[in-house]
């Protein structure tokens, strides 16, 4: 029998409309539910984007989420640094989640106009960034 997982990203990508913002008792309270419903992951924003989001990874442990694993979302590092010394990578490591979830560029034109690298640099940032998190057994 095949196992649906379910991956929310209410909190996080659910939040960008214009005109709603969530406060972090909003946050835990929507995360409370969804592990309730049984969701499997519940992504609950960007560590270090701002204040509110590092306030909900600082509480979310105190929530004893009984289903749910919460995973930090953010950006590989960025070019031309190593991950130990990236602003991105550190927040997502201290969010001291189990999970982390990365976003990377697929576009040339994302890669050279909005990175501004090149496309092996981009893929070494992809490469290095999966491979620092793994070995700190961030799934």
């Amino acid at each position: 029998m095949q196992q649906i997982i379910l991956y929310d990203t209410t909190l996080r990508d659910g939040t960008q409309r214009e005109g709603l913002s969530l406060s972090c008792e909003d946050k835990l309270k929507i995360a409370r539910e969804l592990d309730a419903l049984g969701v499997h992951y519940i992504e609950g924003g960007w560590p270090g984007s701002n204040p509110k989001d590092a306030e909900f990874f600082q509480r979310i442990g105190e929530a004893h989420l009984r289903h749910a694993r919460v995973a930090a979302f953010g950006s590989t590092r960025h070019a031309y640094r190593r991950c130990e010394n990236d602003a991105n990578i550190r927040a997502l490591m201290d969010a001291n989640t189990p999970v982390v979830t990365l976003v990377g560029k697929s576009s040339l034109l994302h890669v050279e106009q909005v990175l501004e690298t090149t496309p092996t640099e981009n893929l070494a940032m992809i490469g290095e960034s999966v491979a620092f998190l793994k070995s700190a057994a961030k799934s």
